[in-house]
């Protein structure tokens, strides 16, 4: 089914996914590669990674509860889809923390060797964010492109 949608809705439509692939290509994966060359010398340029994609993301979150009001509904759907895909995306992040946690616990309580806590803080929580953020910005990109 077709619609007729103006211009300058599809143009509005492919803001919220500009948004989230922006947070994902340019803060996680450029930016974060970028800071790692400094880490050791300054570490303020990784601490702003989580900063920057918490504040992207909880903008999306925001904007796309604002826009059943002010916008019109394809402009709509496409902050939900957004927002859907920020929530998957906080959801990892949070699962990540607590895999994290978890292995801190298990270091500092239970007297896990350090090299097993890496073993699973990499493959439990960090190949899973990395995986999801491949699929996330696959989707979105595609997303982008189907708004035209």
């Amino acid at each position: 089914m077709k619609f007729e949608i103006s211009e300058a809705a599809a143009h509005k439509a492919k803001i919220p996914h500009e948004v989230f692939l922006t947070n994902l290509i340019g803060n996680h994966i450029l930016w974060f590669v970028a800071s790692l060359g400094v880490a050791r010398s300054f570490w303020q340029p990784v601490a702003l990674v989580p900063v920057v994609s918490l504040m992207t993301l909880f903008y999306t979150l925001w904007r796309a509860r604002r826009s059943c009001q002010v916008d019109e509904w394809y402009v709509m759907c496409h902050w939900q889809l957004a927002a859907a895909r920020s929530r998957i995306f906080l959801g990892m992040i949070m699962f990540a923390l607590l895999v994290c946690f978890a292995g801190w616990i298990g270091y500092t309580y239970f007297g896990m060797m350090e090299v097993a806590v890496y073993a699973v803080v990499g493959g439990g929580s960090i190949l899973p964010v990395m995986v999801t953020v491949l699929i996330l910005i696959i989707m979105e990109s595609d997303a982008l492109h189907q708004t035209d």
